[in-house]
């Protein structure tokens, strides 16, 4: 869609700049004025017109210690400094001046306030208001102050925005979302049977799965105006700001209806009220201005609210109840099917090779999002034009998956001999233990050159399919697998590095989920020992259980992690002449696919 951007309106802040303006006249201006009347001349250049009688009237200044005096017709005005002369007074009656008190005229009261003071609030204004003028013509509307303005970006019809066509890999999302089109399409047939559209539709998930898309895909597919705010952007330091950008906000919504407003990152202002003295004042006042817009005493017919977060467990229940956020919409991660479309789309942006196996791709990027999926589109392309190459290819994409995951290659880190060595071991080690297990992924690949992820070799395990459940055997091969590493070190060199830092934490992560939340521990059973929150920002936990508790958790944890590395190290053992070779091989190749691991692997 064409964003119309609404112009910002600025401040009549010249009147604030109007009494500094006339200070600096009055202070500057004026004494400069008047100091540019006086002549200055020596004291010899005064003897001599003293001498010539040219001099009509003196004023001795003894305390700034100079002397003025004038021509004799009074035209001009001079000054000198004193000098130690006794026969000065003499002299100048001899001479025919006259003594003054005050050469410079001051003007009168009247006049001067006129000048110093009047004169220049009259040159300010007028400025001031040329300039606002000005202002007003350009931005084309009125230009007061914009205290609790609303200042949404506002997307107006366009047969050029965005479609659900653009938007892949969220079928349901988009089947909840296209009733909404429907009806401010045909809002009369759901009237004539009684049916009220929803106020409002939230949309969770976590981020990059095109929450935004799709809001703006809603707004493209019904061709309405489209709203677009932030949560953030309500936030004011004073109070009442942000409930009164809300005002303002509707208020423009409800003149545009039908029409969508879009609020991103809702959970800005929509957090739980907890009553606790020296809260967030203005946050609460601008969520209850949005509780009260969404279910007031009128009702906004025709407009209908978006938004997004990725924190619903933190919104004010007053705020997800039906009747204001009638609708949850999930947005999640993509399916294999999801992502494969999504590559697609992304695809058509770039030149790409007509033999690109968009599936395959896929099953390596298992668990992106969409913007990481389209973040791999675009590192394809880029490493198309490095290799300067004028469209993408299988390769291309392949190695993007492996940026985004590991980071890119650092040529310049070099392993020495013994610890190219050790990677090689370790990495085959994985690789070993995934092969010789049930319910494994299959190896995609094995490389032990360096990322600038600081992981200095990784082993690439791709899923065939989709994969929603893993049960107890599942994960305690996985959890092996994550061990492969550092037994096949242990098993070689009869040491162990630093190398299995990320395998060690994964396992010990993975251990500890069956234990306290899938209920896989045969002494606590089906009790939930720990809380997940945040389940779209990383998955943080919370033990929920005493201090007894934790330390017989911490003892199992200790004991599958152990019993599962002992079987990684059995496998090992049982295979050795295999891990001999194929470490060997990957010293030398550096990188392996997994086709070439699964030949040598079965032969004998």
């Amino acid at each position: 869609m064409n964003e119309v951007k609404k112009p910002k309106k600025p401040l009549l802040y010249y009147y604030f700049i109007v009494l500094l303006g006339i200070m600096l006249f009055n202070f500057l201006v004026m004494p400069a004025i008047v100091e540019g009347q006086i002549t200055e001349k020596d004291y010899g250049y005064f003897i001599k017109m003293t001498e010539k009688g040219q001099i009509g009237q003196v004023e001795i200044q003894e305390q700034e210690n100079q002397i003025l005096f004038t021509s004799k017709d009074g035209s001009k005005i001079y000054k000198t400094g004193m000098v130690d002369d006794p026969d000065l007074v003499q002299r100048l009656y001899e001479s025919g001046a006259t003594f003054s008190g005050e050469i410079i005229k001051q003007t009168s009261p009247v006049v001067s306030i006129l000048i110093s003071w009047v004169l220049p609030i009259i040159i300010f204004i007028a400025l001031g208001q040329y300039m606002s003028k000005k202002m007003f013509d350009k931005a084309g509307g009125n230009n007061a102050l914009m205290f609790g303005k609303s200042n949404a970006k506002v997307y107006v019809k366009s047969s050029e925005g965005i479609k659900f066509s653009d938007v892949a890999g969220e079928d349901e999302a988009k089947e909840n979302l296209s009733e909404i089109v429907d009806y401010l399409h045909n809002p009369d047939k759901y009237k004539e049977v009684g049916a009220a559209m929803p106020k409002g539709v939230l949309l969770v998930g976590p981020p990059g799965t095109g929450k935004t898309m799709l809001a703006k895909a809603v707004a493209g597919e019904a061709n309405v105006p489209f709203f677009s705010m932030s949560g953030s952007e309500f936030v004011e330091m004073f109070v009442g700001m942000g409930a009164s950008k809300v005002r303002d906000l509707f208020k423009q919504a409800k003149e545009k209806a039908p029409c969508i407003v879009f609020i991103d990152e809702i959970d800005a202002i929509g957090k739980k009220r907890d009553g606790q003295l020296g809260g967030n004042d203005e946050r609460e006042q601008t969520l209850n201005q949005l509780l009260t817009e969404m279910d007031g005493f009128e009702g906004n017919t025709g407009v209908i609210i978006l938004a997004a977060t990725n924190r619903p467990e933190s919104l004010d229940p007053a705020l997800t109840r039906p009747g204001r956020f009638d609708r949850r919409v999930p947005v999640e991660l993509p399916d294999l099917k999801g992502r494969e479309d999504i590559l697609k789309v992304h695809a058509k942006k770039i030149k790409t090779d007509k033999d690109i196996d968009y599936s395959k791709i896929a099953r390596m990027a298992s668990g992106a999002s969409g913007a990481e999926l389209a973040n791999i589109v675009n590192e394809a392309a880029l490493r198309a034009v490095r290799d300067k190459r004028s469209f993408a290819t299988q390769e291309d994409f392949e190695e993007s998956i492996e940026v985004v995951i590991a980071g890119y290659q650092k040529k310049n880190a070099i392993l020495t001999d013994s610890e190219k060595r050790i990677v090689a071991f370790h990495e085959v080690g994985h690789a070993l233990v995934a092969a010789l297990q049930t319910h494994s992924a299959p190896v995609e690949k094995i490389t032990i050159v360096p990322r600038t992820s600081g992981a200095l070799g990784y082993t690439m395990q791709v899923e065939e399919g989709n994969h929603y459940l893993m049960s107890k055997e599942e994960i305690e091969n996985k959890i092996a697998t994550f061990t492969g590493g550092r037994a096949a070190e242990e098993l070689t060199f009869g040491s162990v590095t630093t190398g299995a830092a990320n395998d060690i934490e994964q396992a010990t992560r993975l251990a500890r989920a069956m234990i306290t939340r899938y209920g896989m521990s045969d002494d606590f059973g089906m009790v939930a020992m720990e809380t997940l929150n945040n389940q779209y920002l990383g998955g943080d936990t919370t033990l929920a259980c005493s201090a007894e508790t934790q330390a017989r958790i911490d003892r199992q944890v200790v004991e599958l992690v152990r019993k599962q590395y002992d079987k990684a190290l059995g496998i090992l053992k049982d295979n050795r002449d295999k891990l001999e070779e194929l470490a060997g091989y990957l010293y030398e190749k550096e990188t392996i696919t997994g086709e070439e691991f699964m030949n040598i692997l079965g032969e004998e």
